[in-house]
């Protein structure tokens, strides 16, 4: 028994040990600017309340982590498009937070190119938390708890909207998706090795699917018009932000990172499996405006090569990062 309880106790104590921001010995040097805002323990730990705070919504009852959620890779896992204040419906799927200080362009038009600047999206979209800026720094202004917090973490008890932004930005970047099978298998830790399956969809990912999903974030970044056809909505991706017409219906690139968790897939969830999602690549790509000149046949996978891509992307799946403690709401 007091072994056990001993267990119990250590585990969360290990995994809620702050460290600080460490980049992964296999990823490349991250796009955010980490010496504008270096990562501290009070700051972390200030973004992380407010990444959880429902006051940053007009009524109080929807905060970030409602519709990113730790367990689903922070998504919005089961919707196809996002809920937010008062039940309203969002146009796209919740894409999760994770591995951000990467990216260098958010959301899935990439209409953000700052990360301490894309919490103003949610919080001011009439569909997400319908709020202003303003009064979310005047709720925590008059909060009994953040004027202190903002003074330890930023050595000031006037609660700014540039701190608020760097508070939750430090929080994002901490949110580093990097343990899972296939890390240890190219970190070469211990034992870890890829099963035959999961070495066949490995190739199988780097020859038909690479160009697009980079090793090891299993992202490039760009914005493409994949072939799945144009949605019910119209929606018209990259264009919306850039009015060239080259980029109508181009979407980000997702991570093929935890992909066992985010469910559904694509910009507007119309996926529910994985399965469905490499039928639509092996036979179903459809010739849309400006459909990348990669995908202007279909990849044709045989039953045998989807398993095998399915058990590698399965090697990406991080149970470590949906349980981090340190992560969670505390």
């Amino acid at each position: 028994m007091i072994a056990i309880i001993a267990c119990s106790k250590d585990e969360p104590a290990n995994q809620s040990l702050f460290e600080g921001f460490k980049k992964p010995a296999h990823f490349p040097d991250p796009s955010y600017n980490l010496s504008g805002n270096p990562v501290t323990k009070e700051a972390f730990e200030l973004g992380r309340k407010l990444f959880y705070e429902p006051r940053l919504s007009r009524n109080n009852t929807i905060s970030c982590g409602s519709c990113h959620i730790q367990s689903s890779a922070f998504t919005q896992h089961g919707h196809d498009v996002s809920h937010g204040i008062d039940d309203r419906l969002g146009r796209r799927n919740s894409p999760p937070i994770m591995n951000l200080a990467w990216i260098p362009a958010f959301m899935w038009d990439g209409g953000v190119f700052d990360l301490d600047l894309q919490p103003i999206v949610p919080i001011t979209a009439h569909e997400e938390m319908d709020e202003s800026v303003a009064n979310v720094i005047s709720k925590l202004q008059n909060h009994a708890e953040y004027p202190q917090m903002f003074k330890t973490a930023f050595g000031n008890g006037q609660i700014t909207t540039a701190n608020f932004m760097k508070a939750l930005s430090q929080f994002m970047i901490m949110c580093v998706s990097a343990e899972s099978k296939y890390d240890s298998v190219i970190l070469k830790l211990g034992n870890a090795a890829f099963t035959a399956r999961e070495e066949a969809g490995y190739k199988l990912v780097q020859q038909k699917c690479g160009s697009c999903h980079k090793e090891p974030l299993f992202t490039d970044n760009s914005f493409r018009n994949n072939g799945i056809g144009i949605g019910a909505n119209n929606d018209m991706g990259h264009y919306d932000v850039t009015l060239n017409a080259a980029d109508r219906y181009q979407f980000k690139v997702p991570s093929l990172r935890n992909l066992a968790y985010t469910a559904p897939y694509m910009h507007d969830g119309r996926f529910i499996r994985l399965d469905a999602v490499l039928d639509q690549y092996s036979n179903n790509i459809q010739q849309t405006p400006n459909l990348d000149p990669l995908l202007k046949s279909n990849l044709d996978l045989t039953a045998e090569e989807k398993q095998q891509l399915l058990a590698f992307l399965n090697t990406l799946n991080d149970k470590n990062f949906i349980n981090n403690r340190l992560l969670s709401e505390q």
